[in-house]
């Protein structure tokens, strides 16, 4: 088996392994994880040969594009407290707690090595959380913060990283430089974030064509991924801004056809590179075992050690948090506040993925002295181990901690939300064809039928209404009036999308909640003809 071969392989797993899990009840990512370490031991399958530098350039920028356009400033801004405190503290604490672990089962490996793998192992996996909290039927405003959480801790667990491996290459470590190192690559990460999300919303503004906009769209996050890191800036960042900005912006310039290709086309990358990604995860024991060799027994201690303090750690500081910033995020949340329940099914759901084994693996092999670098097979094994435990144990029974602990998402919450913003729409488009029939000369008989149409939706709130019974004669006579018609069908349909795109900017709106009701509106034809 070629490399070629072994890369379609993994693709056609990553499709069959979709309607399998929803048969057996696993997550997709553990089947192709068990796949890819089924793959790794089979004699007949080749060690991939993808240079550990390369898998987060290739993996992550279309992987958390395609998370951040499911989220927006404003629904990162709500939830920043709780994000951070994660995403900052908890990966902090989390690499000074496994450093020290290690250092002390280690006590001659350089400190900066231990610092490595606690970098490494610190920040949950942002590809797991995703492929795993949405099948859960979790509370929206949890599943939000999760994915907020795994889309931007890898920016402080890199730059951690960065500052380890520089430390342990050179010999030489600066806490000044290295606070100036970490506020420059934040700066840079930003100019470019936003300098290319800027520049490809003007482009996308001018094409015309909805392939074209997409296209753009997919080069974007690997540009900034490349420009960022070549300009010492942070990559992780640098992608998340540009994917916030022009998912912002859509708002401005999309239209039905660009939404809707869009949709599918980020649908089917994210199912296709998620696949890849944790078949990746298992393919690479091979390259593990090959690299602590037969000794690999004696480091199950520290690795026992490590996973304990990982998984242990985080379950402290979310509960603490909880209980300190409890009373605060009520009154921030008053219908829906952080339980201790909640904190039990974040904690479990703190999986290790492709981005802990990538970082292993780019361990650089020898110091600027020429010597091997310290303890590197340690790391990579260790860090493997984690990665298994929190992705086979913890992800396979993530859904029994969600229904022992009773956390489910509030439908009838969530349904109130989707009629109001219907009732929103329809509203908009009631407005859009008052304001038509005070400028322009509508037949009596035209008037009246585009009116109750819109008002019997209106009246049930619902997109489905509109499209049975005896509406539907009217839809149906609506068709064969004249093109002036049409004309205003498409003008009040285009009143109650613009409405719905106002919304996705609310903060109390959810970006995903709005995202399926556009669908919907994209997808249904002129409800007027």
């Amino acid at each position: 088996m070629d490399q070629l071969v072994l890369v379609f392989v993994l693709g056609f797993a990553t499709i069959v392994a979709q309607p399998l899990a929803r048969r057996i009840g696993l997550p997709a990512a553990v089947l192709m994880t068990i796949f890819g370490l089924i793959m790794a031991v089979l004699p007949f399958v080749p060690n991939i040969a993808l240079p550990p530098e390369l898998i987060l350039p290739m993996v992550l920028p279309p992987l958390l594009y395609a998370s951040a356009r499911r989220t927006s400033w404003q629904q990162f801004a709500s939830d920043s407290s709780a994000i951070l405190l994660r995403a900052v503290g908890l990966v902090v604490a989390t690499a000074a707690a496994v450093a020290a672990i290690f250092h002390l089962w280690y006590p001659a490996l350089p400190l900066g090595a231990a610092f490595a793998l606690g970098a490494v192992v610190a920040p949950p996996d942002p590809v797991a959380v995703g492929a795993m909290a949405d099948r859960l039927g979790l509370p929206r405003r949890l599943v939000s913060v999760l994915e907020g959480e795994g889309l931007f801790n890898d920016v402080t667990a890199v730059v951690l990283y960065d500052v380890a491996v520089e430390a342990v290459v050179t010999g030489q470590f600066s806490t000044l430089g290295t606070l100036v190192d970490f506020v420059v690559s934040a700066v840079v990460a930003v100019a470019v974030g936003l300098a290319l999300g800027w520049a490809g919303s003007a482009m996308m503004r001018r094409l015309t064509e909805a392939p074209w906009q997409v296209a753009l769209g997919l080069l974007l996050p690997f540009a900034a991924y490349g420009i960022a890191e070549a300009a010492h800036g942070s990559a992780v960042l640098a992608v998340l801004v540009c994917a916030l900005y022009l998912t912002d912006a859509a708002t401005d310039f999309s239209n039905a056809g660009y939404r809707l290709v869009s949709d599918s086309f980020w649908d089917v990358i994210e199912l296709l590179v998620t696949g890849f990604a944790f078949g990746l995860v298992g393919l690479e024991l091979s390259t593990v075992l090959a690299t602590t060799g037969p000794n690999w027994t004696k480091l199950l201690g520290v690795a026992a050690a490590v996973v304990g303090v990982v998984v242990g750690l985080r379950l402290l500081w979310l509960m603490v948090a909880t209980g300190v910033f409890r009373k605060w995020w009520h009154r921030k949340r008053v219908d829906e506040p952080y339980t201790y329940n909640e904190a039990v099914v974040t904690w479990w759901a703190g999986m290790r993925g492709v981005v802990t084994v990538a970082l292993a693996l780019a361990l650089p092999l020898t110091t600027e002295a020429g010597e091997d670098f310290p303890g590197r097979t340690e790391v990579l094994f260790v860090a493997f181990v984690v990665v298994l435990f929190t992705l086979l144990l913890q992800g396979p029974t993530l859904p029994l901690v969600a229904r022992w602990t009773g956390v489910r998402a509030d439908t009838e919450v969530e349904r109130m939300l989707e009629k109001r913003l219907w009732t929103r729409i329809l509203r908009a488009e009631v407005e859009r064809l008052e304001d038509i029939a005070d400028n322009e000369d509508l037949p009596d008989e035209v008037y009246q039928r585009l009116r109750d149409t819109v008002e019997r939706r209106l009246s049930r709130a619902d997109p489905e209404a509109a499209e049975s019974g005896d509406n539907a004669k009217s839809v149906e006579h609506a068709m064969r009036m004249t093109g002036q018609l049409r004309r205003i069908s498409n003008e009040v349909l285009e009143a109650g999308r613009s409405e719905a795109m106002t919304a996705r900017r609310e903060s109390d709106m959810p970006p995903d909640l709005v995202d399926r009701v556009m669908r919907r509106l994209d997808l249904r034809p002129p409800p007027l003809l």
